[in-house]
């Protein structure tokens, strides 16, 4: 990874982007591609959708979607503390103890989740779980009247986090889930942009996944792909009391992840493989025996059907402040994909 790559990749997890809420990070994105492609345009859903070579017949799409879980101003108080609902699905317990960021239209405001202190606990509420109810954010106001002027009822929340790297490859940060494949999606499109294919290639930073693959199913159908690839991440199981019998055996550094299921197309799981091989990118193996929870289920589901497959980066620790990635399984990923779609015919029948 290049400086500049890096520098993109941290102004992109740093921008607060939870669904329904993504414009931040889309524009970044969209700034970063623009000037390496051929079109880049936009759709009403908030989607990013950057085109090389728009006259080829046979389309084929990219897909990394750039939101982000995070939480919603849902109530305040009389003395100015806030509630919240989860936008996406996090453990609650990861909470309590956080700094926030809440997003407004005048502008950030900064805010912290508290608890009862420890020594005011009793000994049976110290073992309970957390519960959203039980959660709230303190902006520092004095009453509901100086809260309201700060924030409001439908204001999103993201945890107040920098990006860091634990040492030479490893990078910790919120939400590489799944901005990590929304820049390989726009590493991907530049490194093409100067390479010479046979295909049209409509790379899309796709909004709301975490609410329900929405940005997808849309993107989807406007894009009417013949075939694609969804990039997201996937649970690394190198790390304690993760079941490898369950996951499988996913490791970070080891390289991207293919997997085998009903989501995934047998013809493109084969080639996939072989530029894999062919191209010595080290890559891990899963199986999904169902639909996935990724933009790829969306995609394969759109109008007619597309020939899909997903590629999937390990992380450890998902759904919490502390993802944690490895830039060599970034870089890793970028390169088959590449790979793969240089080598690409101007038309292949995925049809089993």
């Amino acid at each position: 990874m290049n400086k500049t790559s890096e520098n993109f990749l941290k102004k992109l997890l740093e921008a607060p982007s939870p669904s329904g809420y993504e414009q931040p990070a889309a524009k970044i994105w969209r700034n970063y591609v623009k000037g390496s492609v051929d079109e880049l345009i936009g759709d009403v859903h908030g989607n990013s959708v950057a085109i090389l070579n728009p006259k080829a017949k046979f389309k084929f799409m990219l897909a990394g979607h750039i939101d982000e879980i995070g939480l919603m101003v849902t109530h305040i108080d009389d003395k100015g503390f806030i509630y919240t609902a989860q936008i996406g699905g996090m453990d609650s317990g990861v909470l309590t103890g956080q700094r926030v960021k809440i997003i407004t239209k005048k502008g950030d405001v900064f805010g912290i989740i508290g608890r009862k202190a420890i020594h005011q606990m009793k000994p049976d509420e110290r073992k309970k779980s957390v519960e959203m109810e039980n959660i709230w954010v303190d902006i520092g106001a004095n009453d509901k009247k100086e809260a309201e002027k700060r924030v409001s009822i439908g204001d999103p929340i993201v945890i107040d986090v920098e990006c860091r790297m634990l040492d030479d490859d490893k990078l910790v940060s919120r939400a590489t889930d799944d901005k990590a494949g929304a820049y390989i999606v726009a590493e991907v499109m530049k490194a093409l942009s100067k390479r010479k294919i046979k295909i049209c290639v409509m790379g899309v930073a796709t909004v709301q996944e975490e609410v329900g693959l929405r940005g997808a199913i849309t993107a989807a159908y406007n894009v009417n792909p013949d075939a694609g690839f969804a990039i997201d991440v996937t649970f690394a199981s190198d790390h304690p009391e993760t079941d490898q019998k369950k996951y499988g055996v996913v490791k970070l550094g080891d390289g991207p992840v293919l997997h085998r299921g009903p989501n995934i197309n047998p013809i493109m799981e084969d080639a996939l493989f072989k530029v894999a091989k062919q191209k010595k990118v080290p890559y891990q193996l899963t199986a999904e025996p169902r639909g996935t929870g990724t933009d790829a289920n969306a995609m394969q589901l759109s109008r007619g059907g597309t020939a899909t497959g997903l590629i999937s980066i390990p992380n450890r620790y998902m759904h919490t402040p502390v993802e944690v990635v490895s830039i060599k399984d970034l870089d890793n990923t970028v390169k088959l994909i590449v790979e793969y779609i240089a080598a690409h015919p101007a038309n292949r029948n995925y049809c089993p």
